[in-house]
């Protein structure tokens, strides 16, 4: 079997390393503009909630600010969560290594 993902896409805000249980973690969301266009000739996005722990969420937040371009790869993961009473599936990305590809700072440099 294969859990196994490769993401492209841009922050869509800065990263917060916060301190868990299970060491540092912190949480994003990519966006990811879809290959192709939509009936009315525009390139859909998809928003990705992804996952990371310990150094690889402290040198992400580190280099990494909203509008940065990453590469990300990891694996797919559902879990349950309590809202509103009610029990939800939610599926989310744990990444396992994440490549710094272009930041808004380099782009204004050049």
């Amino acid at each position: 079997m294969l859990n196994q993902i490769v993401l492209v896409g841009r922050l869509t805000r800065d990263i917060v390393v916060n301190k868990s249980d299970r060491g540092k973690v912190a949480t994003l969301c990519l966006a990811v503009p879809r290959s192709f266009k939509n009936s009315e000739g525009v390139y859909d996005t998809d928003f990705i909630d992804c996952v990371l722990f310990d150094s690889v969420a402290v040198n992400t937040s580190e280099y990494c600010n909203k509008g940065d371009i990453v590469g990300m790869k990891g694996r797919i993961q559902s879990r349950s969560v309590e809202k509103d009473g009610k029990k939800e599936s939610v599926m989310e990305i744990i990444a396992e290594k994440v490549t710094f590809l272009s930041s808004k700072k380099q782009e204004a440099d050049e």
